[in-house]
């Protein structure tokens, strides 16, 4: 989007995995002949720690809270934006219902005057600027997005040094944009010397109207690589080998904005098919840090188990529902396993997920499409437990068997030899 407002845009976390409190009920778990290592404790998981927590709770048409956010207010002639962004709960407040909602509005209640004359809307602009700050990590906001024709909402951030260094030599990380003419698809981009305005690095994804239902947008940072995701679905990986020699400036303390700019180059400017107001909706804002400072997670290979055998995709079926087992080790896509700094397990695309979000012993495990929820969070224990969050169970060889085609399921963690497994 760019700063102080302002170059250019296009020009230009779920629930926090909470480190898992395991209940040990003894010998509840499938019986085992091998010595069981101890089940693990809250203090075994390498899993990222909450740094920025916004759910936006609060009073219906109250402002946002001050200790965390900046209003920014004025216009942008960089982008040839068309509104003036306002600092008061006019276009930004809480609906008493757990979000913020940025309010785009065809309006001049207080006869702004724009780069092009007169403003001929209002919107708002928000920023942790001096606030928070951080680099490397899980950065998550689950939004609803606006529609129609001019629309430009944007979740993204921006190097601290850009008072110093301006922009885009201080980077900038679009984690989320979306133009109006284009509702079925969002961007994810990279702003730096040599790589800003049109000619940023990034990708687009592809899916439902993101106008009609809530959706996660993601990034996952760490040292020298940027992933990211739309509902946990991975989508785009950069690092510094696709900047053709620029250089990579996503190594310093970034802040975040949120906003909803309304017309500019990128997505035209509003027209009669255009219906005011329109709403960004934010449901939350979430940051995590990464365990070993950067990247935590986001290993990719074979995860073993029991009799040193695979974590598999029956039949290397990507297929909804596709049952998970344990097999031989060979090699292929149904053994590569991703595990994600956002605590999915993923491969074939699609997440390791506990059937119909179950947190019984037992529940069987299977891939679906990855939407974010309880049932597809992880956690790895320095023991070697893969333990589901939400059930707070660990993944289970069913029967202590070694067996190629033995299924897996969640059970109370009991340390034995079918709980325990190498991960990438």
């Amino acid at each position: 989007m760019m700063s102080k407002r302002l170059s250019s845009r296009r020009s230009r976390i779920g629930a926090v995995l909470a480190a898992a409190t395991l209940i040990v009920l003894g010998a509840t778990g499938p019986a085992t002949n091998a010595a069981a290592e101890p089940p693990s404790s809250a203090a075994d998981f390498s899993v990222a720690a909450a740094t920025f927590t916004e759910d936006f709770n609060g009073p219906a048409g109250s402002g946002v809270d001050g200790s965390r956010w900046n209003l920014e207010g004025g216009d942008n002639v960089n982008n040839h934006e068309r509104q003036w962004y306002t600092t008061n709960t006019n276009n930004a407040a809480l609906d008493g219902q757990g979000n913020l909602v940025i309010t785009a509005k065809r309006e001049n209640p207080g006869n702004y005057n724009c780069w092009y004359g007169r403003c001929e809307y209002t919107s708002a602009r928000l920023t942790t600027a001096n606030k928070f700050t951080q680099a490397y990590g899980h950065y998550e906001a689950r939004m609803k997005l606006p529609r129609g024709q001019g629309m430009w909402p944007a979740f993204w951030m921006l190097g601290t040094d850009i008072g110093s260094v301006g922009w885009p030599n201080s980077g900038e990380i679009d984690i989320m944009e979306n133009v109006g003419f284009e509702p079925n698809t969002v961007h994810g981009t990279l702003h730096g010397p040599g790589y800003s305005g049109a000619e940023g690095i990034g990708a687009g994804y592809s899916g439902p109207n993101f106008s009609d239902a809530f959706h996660t947008y993601a990034i996952d940072w760490s040292p020298n690589k940027i992933t990211w995701s739309v509902d946990g679905n991975l989508y785009q990986t950069r690092t510094p080998a696709d900047l053709g020699g620029d250089r990579w400036v996503f190594d310093h303390n970034f802040y975040l904005l949120l906003n909803l700019a309304v017309g500019g180059y990128w997505p035209g400017d509003p027209n009669s098919s255009t219906q005011f107001p329109q709403q960004l909706v934010v449901d939350y804002v979430h940051v995590t840090n990464t365990a070993g400072g950067g990247g935590g997670g986001g290993g990719t290979g074979q995860i073993t188990g029991i009799g040193g055998k695979c974590l598999d995709v029956a039949g290397a079926s990507s297929a909804n529902g596709t049952p998970i087992q344990i097999t031989d080790c060979n090699g292929n896509a149904a053994q590569n396993w991703t595990v994600g700094t956002d605590g999915s397990i993923r491969a074939l695309g699609k997440c390791l997920d506990v059937t119909a979000a179950s947190i019984a012993d037992g529940a069987p495990i299977q891939l679906y499409d990855c939407n974010g929820s309880g049932a597809q969070r992880w956690a790895v224990s320095g023991a070697k437990d893969i333990v589901n969050i939400a059930a707070n169970k660990c993944l289970d060889a069913v029967g202590n068997s070694s067996a190629s085609g033995t299924r897996v399921q969640i059970w109370t963690c009991g340390g034995g030899a079918n709980q325990k497994w190498n991960t990438p």
